[in-house]
């Protein structure tokens, strides 16, 4: 069985085609909507694996949906949008997106997207499990949220710096914090500092 998605699209004919590429690739589509508050109800649900949800919706944008679903349930987000404004990647990055699309999109750009928000929403919870292991107290959303930035900023220099790929940038910082028994955070600053080289 294929991985779970629900999809929160508003155009009736874009989620149509996004239901038959995902099929045709082995997912199963387990919900559809063409609002953000049904598609936040959805994931609640159907506890999917990957969440598509547009920007641009009723009842609540898909930002805002991310923000929700991120909060409550170990969910991929993956964003459609047909504006690439760096702000607006931003703030859905801080809601918890792992990864974005811009429409119209090619057929054969979904499955990677989906790949690379799957990959990054991974990297998202060993570092939400790094904080609920390593602290005392209970991390909070902006805990984890610098962190997330702070080894994002850290994988760019690897991938920039020292020609890695995405996964083994990440795989570097990871396997560095847990030998040294520190926290992610502490390897992704002396990497961005310029102390730390592969």
């Amino acid at each position: 069985m294929g991985k779970r998605v629900v999809i929160a699209e508003d155009e009736a004919i874009i989620r149509l085609d996004l239901k038959e590429i995902l099929e045709a690739e082995g997912y199963s589509v387990v919900g559809e909507t063409g609002r953000g508050d049904e598609a936040v109800e959805l994931v609640a649900t159907h506890q999917p694996d990957i969440a598509i949800l547009d920007i641009k919706m009723p009842g609540i944008d898909g930002i805002e949906a991310a923000r929700r679903i991120s909060a409550n349930h170990r969910v991929a987000v993956l964003i459609l949008t047909a504006f690439s404004q760096r702000n607006l990647i931003e703030e859905a990055r801080d809601a918890g997106v792992a990864a974005y699309l811009v429409k119209p999109f090619q057929r054969g750009e979904l499955v990677p997207a989906i790949a690379v928000a799957t990959a990054r929403f991974e990297e998202y919870r060993a570092i939400e499990d790094e904080h609920t292991r390593l602290s005392e107290d209970v991390p909070t959303h902006e805990d984890k949220l610098r962190t997330r930035q702070m080894v994002d900023r850290a994988k760019a220099v690897l991938m920039d710096g020292h020609g890695m790929a995405e996964e083994v940038a990440f795989a570097f910082i990871q396997r560095t914090a847990m030998d040294r028994r520190v926290r992610m955070e502490r390897v992704a600053q002396e990497i961005i500092d310029g102390t730390l080289t592969p």
